[in-house]
């Protein structure tokens, strides 16, 4: 994982957001994660369907949970890009919070995001103005 992160946002965790085990379910973590990207593209006035030049599809995900997370945390998702090929790149995130004065890491994640023509419904090449606004520091 980076060691620094170029965006930061919050939100909290919901309660459709817990699982019959009582903490954050997996299936709103991916949830999370696609919300913090979101608003990260939108920084620069990007969308995953308008990205300077292209759109995005996520070609595969990984999360490592470390921790739990429970209804009424307040997630810091942080998230960085890295890792660029001529038709995509990885986005890395950390979801952490803070909860008794202390952080709680909760999940580390990655999801590959490959540049996509939706019309010809094939892989393109990543713009390099793309590369040049997932490149600089946003936090």
């Amino acid at each position: 994982m980076p060691e620094t992160y170029r965006f930061i946002t919050q939100m909290p965790i919901r309660i459709t957001d817990i699982n019959y085990g009582g903490h954050l379910g997996n299936d709103a973590v991916v949830s999370i994660l696609q919300e913090a990207r979101m608003r990260y593209l939108a920084t620069f006035g990007a969308t995953e369907l308008k990205a300077l030049g292209t759109a995005l599809i996520m070609a595969d995900a990984a999360i490592v949970y470390k921790g739990e997370g429970f209804y009424g945390d307040q997630l810091t998702v942080e998230v960085t890009a890295d890792e660029f090929s001529t038709v995509g790149f990885d986005l890395f995130y950390r979801v952490s919070t803070f909860r008794g004065g202390q952080l709680t890491l909760i999940a580390e994640a990655k999801t590959g995001m490959v540049c996509f023509d939706y019309e010809a419904r094939k892989v393109a090449r990543l713009p390099e103005a793309l590369k040049e606004q997932l490149s600089k520091t946003n936090a």
